[in-house]
């Protein structure tokens, strides 16, 4: 029985020094967290979580930055959209022949009008021969006038072949305006310098109808617009200067600039 006591007694000791042992001052201290290539955290010298660095390369959507960008393989410019609609409606493919639209969307801005110029100016003419036939006139007499803008065929489809926005740092950013009179002189129609136009674009700017007008509308836009020349209720000229649809959608002002349903 004593022995047991005198046991008993050593072994209580033995906990109070092993208690002892333990400062306050550990409570303060932190483990240190070794990174690693699999802890889920990105640390080290990773560019990601767990990828990057000394890591495995990050693939995309692999954390918040990923490695130098991948260019190898072949990239084909699908569309330019500059001006939605030209390269459809001037470009033009023949049977067996290889597609003008595609190799327009495939070629370079500063290629473009002197690959395709030529050949939208042609197909501009075309439609005016179309019409004339349609109204029972010689297609030597109903041809492309300067427009609105006071550009010839081949300046407008120049600038129509080469599918780019241009900007102008100083002047309103437009498809085309002709509510500008700059010169105060009363005249908004006349080409004397007041439009403003191929300055880029707005989500509001009716760049379909702008394009038609720019194309058949003459010098005062509205050439061919559906007139009812001899007054008798039925139109003896083509509208060819609107596509008839409206912009009635409420643009956002902020990207992406998408309109209500409708």
């Amino acid at each position: 029985m004593k022995f047991n006591k005198i046991l008993f007694s050593f072994l209580i000791l033995l906990t109070v020094i092993s208690l002892s042992s333990c400062s306050d001052d550990d409570n303060d201290l932190e483990p240190v967290a070794m990174s690693s290539c699999s802890d889920g955290i990105m640390n080290g010298d990773e560019t990601g979580v767990d990828c990057g660095g000394s890591c495995d390369p990050c693939n995309d959507g692999d954390g918040m930055m990923n490695e130098d960008p991948d260019f190898s393989g072949t990239f084909v410019q699908q569309d330019h959209m500059g001006r939605p609609g030209i390269n459809t409606v001037l470009s033009f493919d023949m049977d067996g022949m290889p597609s003008v639209k595609d190799a327009h969307n495939n070629t370079i801005p500063s290629e473009m009008t002197a690959a395709f110029q030529a050949g939208f100016e042609a197909r501009l003419e075309q439609y005016h021969d179309v019409y004339a036939n349609l109204l029972g006139l010689d297609p030597a007499t109903v041809n492309y006038e300067n427009n609105i803008l006071g550009l010839d065929a081949a300046t407008l489809t120049g600038y129509l072949a080469a599918d780019v926005l241009e900007i102008s740092p100083d002047l309103p950013t437009t498809y085309f305006d002709p509510g500008t009179d700059a010169d105060m002189d009363g005249r908004l129609l006349v080409p004397d310098g007041d439009e403003v136009a191929l300055t880029g674009r707005t989500p509001q700017d009716d760049i379909i109808d702008v394009s038609l007008i720019l194309l058949f509308g003459g010098a005062e836009g509205t050439r061919f617009s559906g007139q009812d020349l001899d007054d008798d209720g039925m139109a003896d000229l083509p509208r060819l200067t609107s596509d008839g649809v409206g912009l009635t959608a409420t643009i956002s002002t902020d990207f992406p600039y998408l309109g209500s349903p409708e």
